[in-house]
């Protein structure tokens, strides 16, 4: 009776050793994660997780804020191979703001070049929303900005029937921010 005490006490102290070893991992584990989002919410690098799928996104959504598109659209790019199914629609998301934003900066001029380039955005906007609708269809700004984007493409003439009544972009309804 006396060794199977002996073993049951013995037994308890190693997984009560465990159990405070897993916890003093998660501690630790936690406190990374909140100096991780801190140095996010300052603008600063982290000091951990420096090559994870968030920090990067961290990164490339700073860069679209401060109107650094192309740097912002090659880093999110990167990222979508590392995603999963939501942070790949995010990211497709963010991507679309993107170039929609830059089309709705471009609405002033009338000439071809500056319609080709605004019809450009546009249909690039509208391809990187109907992707991230693809990767997850749960987000509603998603949908609002896609529907929104068509309405300002042209519509495609129909092939042999001539020109078309359609006047083009018209961009008296563009919307005045993004989800």
């Amino acid at each position: 009776m006396a060794l199977s005490v002996n073993k049951l006490v013995i037994g308890l102290v190693a997984v009560s050793a465990v159990a405070l070893a897993t916890m003093a991992v998660s501690w630790q584990r936690i406190q990374q994660v909140e100096a991780f989002n801190a140095a996010v919410l300052a603008a600063k690098t982290p000091q951990t997780d420096r090559q994870s799928v968030e920090a990067k996104y961290a990164v490339a959504y700073w860069l679209a804020k401060n109107e650094r598109y192309k740097e912002s659209t090659l880093l999110f790019t990167k990222l979508i191979d590392q995603a999963n199914a939501s942070q790949r629609a995010a990211i497709l998301h963010n991507v679309g703001n993107m170039f929609f934003l830059r089309a709705i900066q471009l609405t002033g001029g009338n000439d071809n070049s500056t319609r080709d380039e605004l019809e450009y955005l546009l249909s690039q906007a509208a391809a990187s929303y109907k992707s991230a609708l693809k990767a997850d269809n749960s987000n509603w700004g998603t949908r609002r900005n896609y529907d929104r984007v068509l309405g300002l493409l042209p519509e495609k003439p129909t092939p042999g029937v001539g020109e078309s009544d359609n006047p083009g972009l018209i961009m008296g309804n563009i919307p005045n921010g993004l989800p």
